[in-house]
């Protein structure tokens, strides 16, 4: 407690000293070399070590109130430890022309009267190795890929990485940008014009824009429709979760809470129902009495929980997570 403490206030008088803290400098280099960092220039070394001074002291604090059960999840300093929220918002999200929420209900479609408590989608088989998308703006890719692979699986039996860099390249006819940005019902509708997505294998992800190509012979799944679910309805989409399978969800990303996360439960008060980014639900449950969504990132397995985190559930509607859900048939 007391080296905590300790880092903690060290931290807090190099920031308002206005220059690094030499006795974090040991610490600076094994980060850097765990993450293979590498900056361009002196200046940018200087930014760069500014602020993951600034987000050690977010962690260090945040994760004393944890130990002192003030908190329900934990933060570390990650791969993204030296990014600032607005650059984590600009690189590393990527949600466009995000539109009108849907207030109709589709719970007439379902037949929920056994929904389970729990569910994990992975432990069915139905979910793929968590992904990176890198500097490019694809969440809403990765989002919606996601969704479509567990029905795949359900459908046919097999589970194939479907191509994220497809939808970046070709589906600017339906409205996305590519890396500067889409969103995961637009993805969904240029794969039902197109008559089908090619698999992950057979057009890699190389996470830039690039030209269409797209090969009906590769294809690997089609889509018939997509339903979008009631705006802010979280017991609607646990009955969709737990029947039918994983959504694409819209959430905010922006807190450096949530790109510093490491495990518990996210349920962080400054978390807005402005959306930024795109993920997959994948399951929920309840862990320690607080229900959580269990979701799929897009930020590689250094993220949190290799590559996944527990978001609140039933506690306001979290991060929008259940104000622009979707999912789509096959």
């Amino acid at each position: 407690m007391e080296l905590l403490a300790s880092i903690a206030f060290s931290a807090v008088l190099a920031v308002a000293l206005g220059h690094p803290d030499v006795t974090l400098d040991r610490h600076w280099k094994l980060w850097m070399e765990t993450y293979r960092k590498k900056y361009s220039d002196e200046k940018e070394v200087e930014n760069r070590r500014a602020t993951w001074e600034r987000n050690l002291r977010l962690v260090t604090l945040h994760n004393l109130e944890f130990s002192l059960g003030l908190s329900s999840y934990q933060l570390a300093m990650n791969h993204l430890a030296d990014m600032t929220s607005e650059e984590v918002v600009a690189l590393m999200t990527g949600l466009t022309d995000v539109p009108p929420p849907t207030q109709n209900s589709t719970s007439q479609l379902l037949n929920v009267s056994n929904t389970p408590d729990t569910v994990d989608w992975r432990e069915k088989g139905c979910v793929t190795e968590v992904k990176d998308q890198g500097s490019c703006g694809s969440c809403w890719a990765f989002s919606a890929v996601g969704a479509l692979e567990a029905q795949v699986k359900l459908k046919t039996g097999k589970l194939v990485s479907l191509s994220a860099q497809n939808l970046v390249d070709c589906s600017t006819t339906h409205g996305n940008k590519g890396c500067d940005g889409g969103f995961m019902t637009n993805a969904y509708q240029y794969i039902i014009d197109n008559q089908g997505i090619d698999s992950d294998e057979s057009y890699p992800y190389t996470g830039q824009d690039g030209e269409c190509q797209y090969q009906p012979s590769a294809r690997a799944a089609t889509c018939s429709l997509y339903v979008e679910l009631p705006h802010g309805n979280e017991e609607i989409m646990k009955d969709v979760v737990g029947s039918i399978g994983p959504v694409s969800v819209a959430i905010d990303a922006s807190q450096p809470t949530f790109f510093l996360y490491k495990s518990g439960v996210y349920d962080d008060p400054q978390c807005s129902q402005v959306v930024n980014h795109g993920v997959v639900v994948v399951g929920y449950g309840t862990w320690f009495n607080k229900d959580y969504w269990l979701v799929k990132n897009s930020w590689g397995v250094n993220f949190g929980e290799d590559g996944y985190i527990l978001m609140a559930r039933n506690s306001g509607n979290l991060c929008a997570i259940a104000s622009y859900a979707s999912y789509p048939i096959i």
